[in-house]
């Protein structure tokens, strides 16, 4: 069975990014990025993957998954279709449409429609962000990668939005770099 997987950039403190959706603050060069890159290449948006010459087979995700506030970090930069090379769903209850032919539009049932996702074949399933949808699909995230980067935001979008859950996590691997940055793997135990 396909996995959900929750892999995202965080801050020391555990913010995704700035109030007002800003990724300013998450480091954007150092060494980690290019093994970064390497393993995870599915994971760079097509215009970034382009801009930086990067090319790869997908090691790990053939889906994606994106809440209404993390897509319109590439809306409102004009990109409407960020991960073509990948099965693209847009969870939002918002939307009146999809706005991409190659974006699912996902309104209702998030939970149903992630447990028959992973009953499909193929690799695992990347839940891109954002907090909201985290604590929705709460229930079916069976591991947490985290690009843990070395700095206090303060004050921010959370990893989880809402919700009352608890899980134990079991580490899997922790990468530390130079830079502080910190690559940490997980998987849940309910």
């Amino acid at each position: 069975m396909r996995e959900l997987v929750y892999y995202i950039a965080v801050s020391m403190d555990g913010f995704i990014s700035a109030q007002d959706g800003g990724l300013d603050d998450f480091n954007i060069e150092g060494e980690h990025l290019q093994e970064i890159f390497d393993e995870f290449p599915e994971t760079l948006p097509e215009h970034l993957s382009a801009l930086l010459k990067i090319k790869g087979e997908a090691k790990h995700f053939d889906t994606v998954l994106m809440g209404r506030s993390t897509y319109d970090v590439g809306r409102n930069l004009g990109f409407l279709n960020p991960y073509p090379h990948l099965k693209q769903y847009l969870f939002s209850k918002t939307e009146p449409e999809s706005p991409h032919p190659d974006i699912q539009l996902v309104s209702e049932n998030a939970l149903e429609v992630v447990k028959e996702l992973k009953q499909e074949e193929g690799l695992d399933i990347w839940l891109c962000g954002g907090g909201q949808l985290a604590s929705a699909l709460f229930p079916e995230i069976d591991r947490l990668i985290l690009k843990v980067n070395p700095f206090i935001l303060g004050e921010g979008r959370p990893l989880f939005t809402g919700g009352r859950f608890k899980a134990n996590l079991q580490p899997v691997s922790l990468q530390t770099y130079a830079n502080g940055f910190q690559l940490a793997e997980y998987s849940l135990e309910s």
